[in-house]
């Protein structure tokens, strides 16, 4: 090999280092970008992560707050009827990250004990009835945005016993003038047929409904 063909291999090896230099360039400015780019999504996925917490503490004081309201709504009701101390408690957990809630009846004796119980084997059904309705009246009024129109009841307080009917007329009496809301109802419990402004008795005379103002 003489020097002529010496000097076109070095020729070559001169000109393929610096073909692979520019691509190596290339090269490091593609990393340099991609680095840069995955900086900033590293940035961004932090802010959504804080973001996504930030949310979800939200809603974690919201459903606390909505649960404290309803709490103290119905065991203002339950002690304003029974006349005694007793709580309504709601216990809140988590099932395949679905919120659950249940309901508890706390009674709290002078003697310096509790007994806390599912409103259904508490007292009997009396309980359920007035926790249905102090429900009711509790999320209609803590609603966003706010439910408007009358309450609608049937029958209700239909097993509350005589010794706290009356008690229970109060109470509705004293919501529908608290929350300014119309009450309207169906009973056949007498006392609260009394307590409304208006009562209207329904009879039915060989299958036809006779209405009248209920003296």
């Amino acid at each position: 090999m003489n020097l002529n063909d010496l000097d076109l291999k070095l020729q070559e090896l001169n000109n393929k280092i610096v073909s692979e230099e520019g691509k190596i360039q290339i090269l490091e400015e593609q990393l340099k970008n991609i680095e840069t780019n995955l900086s900033e999504k590293e940035k961004c996925s932090d802010i959504l992560l804080q973001v996504s917490l930030l949310f979800q503490k939200t809603s974690e004081f919201a459903r606390e707050q909505s649960k404290r309201q309803i709490e103290d709504t119905v065991t203002k009701c339950l002690q304003f009827i029974f006349e005694t101390d007793i709580e309504f408690i709601i216990e809140l957990s988590e099932s395949r990250s679905v919120p659950v809630a249940e309901f508890f009846v706390q009674s709290n004796y002078s003697e310096g004990y509790s007994v806390k119980t599912q409103p259904e084997i508490s007292r009997g059904g009396g309980v359920v009835d007035v926790i249905s309705l102090a429900l009711r009246i509790a999320f209609m009024q803590l609603n966003q945005p706010e439910l408007l129109g009358p309450l609608i009841l049937d029958e209700p307080g239909k097993h509350v016993s005589n010794d706290y009917i009356f008690n229970l007329g109060e109470f509705l009496k004293k919501s529908s003038m608290i929350f300014n809301r119309q009450i309207i109802m169906v009973t056949h419990n007498p006392h609260l047929s009394q307590i409304c402004d208006k009562s209207f008795q329904v009879t039915i005379r060989n299958g036809v409904s006779e209405v009248k103002i209920y003296e």
